[in-house]
């Protein structure tokens, strides 16, 4: 153990209710970064080809640990008559509820709609409109999904990894992620690679270390098919880059 650290090994360590959401978006999002516009343009590809044949009826989206980046949430906007944003930290879901409101989001994440709005499935689109009608936000932790809600189209962004030290709720993180999902359903997860944990304002949080291959080895038990982009772009002092990970549920029975 490092002098001084505060060992956070599990998830309920971690001082969530001191989450900054406005400093964390002004170090992560307030000025695009490549890497961050890049999984915009992987995953706006993605659900575009998984919906090139139609949309079905009714396609219920959620994005997993929303936290305090609306980018997943947009990148599902043209698929979705509902999006649910679940995120735990309480600061977060104040911040969440505020960018659903009647007063639209925080021009902050313009810059990503304009990414996503170079496909065709965007154009058509009226983001912050389209945003206030059909988001809504509940305050819920990944490790207490049961699998007995589920949605048609999903996203996990630097959640499972980047909750706890603990190898076993990383694994329980994805599983759970995992069956939230119907069979079929397309998904995006991003993870941090080989992170060391995170800075937001005056405190520390935890990580759980993975690389491409321990993300692939987490995920192919619940595909149909996955595609991993390994990304070798580093945002910060403490990890490797970024790994982003596409594919369909393969069933939506409950991994024992």
């Amino acid at each position: 153990m490092e002098l001084g650290r505060v060992m956070m090994d599990r998830n309920a360590d971690a001082p969530w209710s001191q989450f900054d959401p406005e400093v964390y978006v002004d170090l992560n999002y307030r000025t695009p970064l490549e890497v961050d516009l890049l999984i915009v343009r992987l995953m706006r590809d993605y659900f575009s080809r998984c919906y090139e044949q139609g949309v079905p009826s009714s396609v219920r989206g959620v994005d997993v640990g929303a936290g305090a980046n609306l980018y997943p949430a947009l990148s599902m906007l043209p698929w979705c008559e509902k999006i649910l944003l679940l995120e735990y930290a309480t600061p977060n879901v104040e911040y969440l509820e505020k960018q659903a409101s009647g007063g639209g989001y925080d021009t902050a994440w313009d810059a990503f709609w304009n990414v996503l709005g170079e496909a065709p499935a965007y154009r058509d689109v009226e983001p912050r409109s389209r945003f206030g009608e059909i988001v809504r936000v509940e305050r819920a932790n990944l490790l207490d999904l049961d699998g007995q809600r589920r949605w048609d189209i999903g996203t996990m962004f630097f959640v499972a990894d980047s909750m706890s030290e603990c190898p076993d709720e990383f694994r329980r993180g994805v599983e759970c992620f995992m069956d939230a999902l119907n069979e079929g359903a397309p998904f995006a997860a991003a993870f941090m690679k080989e992170s060391l944990g995170y800075q937001v304002g005056a405190h520390r949080y935890p990580a759980y270390r993975v690389n491409a291959d321990r993300v692939r080895e987490s995920l192919e038990p619940f595909t149909a098919e996955l595609e991993i982009h390994d990304m070798d772009h580093m945002v910060r002092p403490g990890h490797e880059g970024m790994i982003l990970a596409l594919g369909r549920r393969n069933s939506a029975i409950a991994t024992p």
